[in-house]
């Protein structure tokens, strides 16, 4: 569907599109797209089991789980920013990139010999390290591939091929669990193999950006400080809209807890309820993507949030015996439109703010800001449901996500993408 060639050496390049609503993209981003899948795989069978694992199976407190779940968003921050660094200053975008998949793999099989809820949470850390090194180099390399007024759509066609991994992770968990007699090792095993297949594809059919974008800028730029970048309007506004409404995102591994506590499922059960919001997310990431290039990514993006906010509330509403399904459905569906409309649409609003040759620092940026105010988010709901309970927890986020929105919309956060 956007590939017109499936010759390796077309798979690569970066012809030009053709015109009209089903475009073909670029093959950098398609591979990348692939890339992403595959490594999805490996990951969402890891994170799909992995609340229970600890909490159930490791004795792992909500507060404790709570603090991992900000490390997986927030904690690599620092190396966010390094890897946007290296990888302007170098012009080896795939290198870096490549590298963090390549770390990410290894620590799916270190997942084998972790025991202990502190030693798996190590391993996690590693992992969120590759993590946080390869996510601004890809997404740079996606965005120097496509013109401004294309990005949502590009973003949007990557975004929908990583959540196809995301929703297939998942499935393949729930087939391991069930069929497996040691189900979680047989999980870790199986998501290293798929993870060294995306490290793989990424070395042989991902090239590097294109000479067009790269020629715009020096071989070795003078890179300015973090804080030059900042001075940026539109970036700047942007960085704090994410923080802001970050702080208040609930964390989706919480949402499936208090999902599963709810209608008390079973744990071979509990693997499938990210398959549901992997599902809307597929479907959605592409349309919601050229929505947000028509009428705007900010609003877009703000959007997004208000569905997250229609999910919290959905959970404290009292639900009949018989309204399990629907709260199901009223819970993941929203989530994944949620994914749709801020994952790729934010990195699609500043993509334009950036030069060609700061982009991938100033995704970092962007993407350090976002992760840090979710770590500190993960932190303060983990200590809520610790204190008060989940759903005590749960109202003072939706409360406090009510009042981000508030303050954003009131202040002109819609308004954050001046250049896109």
């Amino acid at each position: 569907m956007y590939l017109s060639t499936t010759r390796a050496s077309d798979i690569a390049g970066d012809t030009p599109a053709p015109k009209g609503p089903l475009r073909a993209v670029p093959g950098t981003v398609f591979v990348l797209g692939l890339v992403s899948l595959v490594t999805d795989v490996s990951a969402e069978m890891v994170t799909a089991v992995l609340p229970l694992y600890l909490m159930a199976g490791l004795g792992m407190s909500p507060l404790a789980f709570g603090a991992l779940d900000g490390l997986h968003q927030g904690a690599t921050a620092v190396l966010r920013l390094a890897g946007g660094r290296i990888a302007d200053r170098t012009r080896r975008h795939k290198l870096v990139a490549g590298t963090g998949y390549a770390l990410s793999a290894a620590c799916k099989a270190a997942l084998l010999l972790a025991t202990t809820p502190w030693s798996v949470a190590a391993v996690l850390a590693a992992d969120r390290t590759g993590k946080g090194l390869r996510t601004a180099p890809r997404d740079a390399l996606i965005s120097l591939s496509v013109p401004p007024g294309d990005q949502g759509r590009a973003f949007g066609v990557h975004r929908s091929l990583d959540t196809a991994g995301a929703l297939l992770g998942p499935l393949a968990a729930f087939g391991i669990l069930w069929v497996a007699v040691d189900g979680y090792e047989a999980v870790f095993t199986v998501s290293c193999c798929v993870a060294v297949l995306g490290v793989v594809l990424l070395a042989l059919f991902v090239r590097e950006a294109p000479a067009s974008a790269s020629a715009r800028v020096p071989a070795r730029p003078p890179l300015p400080p973090v804080r030059t970048l900042l001075r940026l309007p539109g970036l700047r506004r942007l960085c704090l809209t994410a923080a802001l409404l970050g702080l208040f995102t609930v964390g989706d591994a919480f949402l499936y807890l208090l999902l599963q506590r709810r209608l008390d499922l079973s744990a071979a059960f509990f693997p499938l309820l990210p398959v549901g919001t992997a599902a809307v997310f597929l479907l959605a990431a592409l349309p919601v993507g050229r929505l947000a290039d028509r009428v705007g990514r900010s609003r877009v993006f703000l959007g997004g949030h208000v569905l997250l906010l229609g999910a919290c509330l959905l959970l404290l509403a009292p639900v009949p015996a018989a309204g399990g399904a629907l709260l199901v459905v009223g819970v993941l569906a929203p989530l994944g439109l949620f994914y749709a409309a801020t994952d790729g649409v934010l990195m699609a609003a500043a993509g334009p703010l950036l030069p060609a040759g700061l982009r991938t620092t100033g995704l970092a940026v962007l993407q350090t800001a976002q992760a840090l105010a979710r770590f500190a988010g993960s932190l303060m709901f983990g200590s809520a449901w610790t204190l008060w309970g989940p759903g005590a927890a749960l109202g003072v986020a939706a409360a406090g996500l009510l009042l981000s929105l508030t303050v954003v919309a009131v202040f002109g956060g819609a308004r954050a993408e001046r250049a896109s």
